[in-house]
């Protein structure tokens, strides 16, 4: 975990607690190459040393582990596939990403590109042909409709399907089922009625209202956080490796980190050292930050 992740997790944990609620830890491994089951158990190590919890999830409740590891709930989502195509919204997609990334400029701030739906009118024998040359992944047809929510902590977000975002992936071509759809499941099914994440998945979050409603589930409430910026104004990643929970558990105790997660985020008026415990009386949603927060340079440096 980077401190960005450590920052959400400390976050979603607060406002759990604070609400009396059960804190779910689910994996999310759907990518063959990039996940690993130790990364996953570093996490719960993280998550430990910072002090926090959670009631149902890997090595805790009374359900059985493989519920929690998107990678063993294939056949959940490839019902919920099922389930769409029945209702003649999914279409196989033939473009490799070098061709989307060629055909267009990036879409909106984010840098997303914005499918423009060439294989939404394939014919049979056209998809056909095109079947016989690579395996297709499975869009969903988006309808022409605004999708409009009220964040928990960003506010009132809208956005046109059509026009910013998209026929969106439900599979891709290797048959890895879309974070898109796999969370909305997942979500739907243990009950989950709070998402506490980083705000740069704000704009994914009408693609997912939009299946929540197309499955007949209910959707959660949704909370976008700030994000924690490297002093040049970069989003924090595994680059940032001074910054990890790896370096700084080397360095620092769990105590301090949590202090300044909570400054940060507008709980603490100062960086005390701090137990999460000793922050659920404190924590309101209407004393968190909203914007982005840039972290000074050698911000731990003192402690080192």
């Amino acid at each position: 975990m980077h401190l960005g992740n450590a920052f959400c997790a400390l976050l979603a944990w607060l406002s759990c607690r604070s609400a009396g609620g059960k804190m779910i830890l689910r994996i999310e491994d759907l990518d063959p190459d990039r996940c690993r089951p130790e990364y996953a158990w570093q996490l719960m190590e993280d998550l430990d040393w910072l002090g926090l919890d959670w009631d149902q999830g890997p090595q805790a409740g009374d359900a059985p582990d493989s519920l929690f590891w998107q990678s063993r709930r294939s056949q959940v989502y490839r019902q919920a596939l099922d389930r769409l195509e029945g209702q003649g919204l999914v279409y196989p997609c033939f473009c490799t990403r070098a061709e989307l990334h060629a055909a267009q400029a990036p879409h909106a701030s984010d840098g997303s590109f914005l499918y423009d739906g060439r294989c939404r009118s394939l014919t049979p024998e056209q998809r056909q042909a095109l079947g016989q040359k690579r395996k297709p992944a499975l869009r969903l047809r988006v309808p022409e409709e605004e999708i409009v929510f009220e964040d928990g902590l960003q506010g009132s977000y809208r956005q046109d399907l059509a026009e910013q975002c998209g026929d969106f992936i439900l599979r891709r071509s290797d048959g890895v089922f879309a974070y898109q759809l796999a969370v909305v499941c997942d979500d739907g099914q243990m009950g989950v009625n709070q998402v506490v994440r980083g705000r740069d998945l704000l704009s994914s979050t009408p693609r997912q209202l939009l299946l929540y409603r197309l499955l007949g589930l209910e959707p959660p409430r949704f909370y976008h956080i700030p994000l924690l910026l490297a002093a040049d104004g970069r989003r924090l990643s595994k680059r940032d490796g001074d910054l990890d929970l790896g370096a700084l558990r080397r360095h620092m105790d769990a105590r301090q980190l949590v202090g300044y997660l909570a400054w940060w985020a507008g709980l603490l008026e100062q960086p005390e050292p701090a137990e999460p415990w000793q922050l659920v009386p404190l924590f309101r949603w209407q004393k968190i930050r909203r914007q982005d927060i840039r972290l000074p340079q050698g911000i731990f440096k003192e402690n080192f």
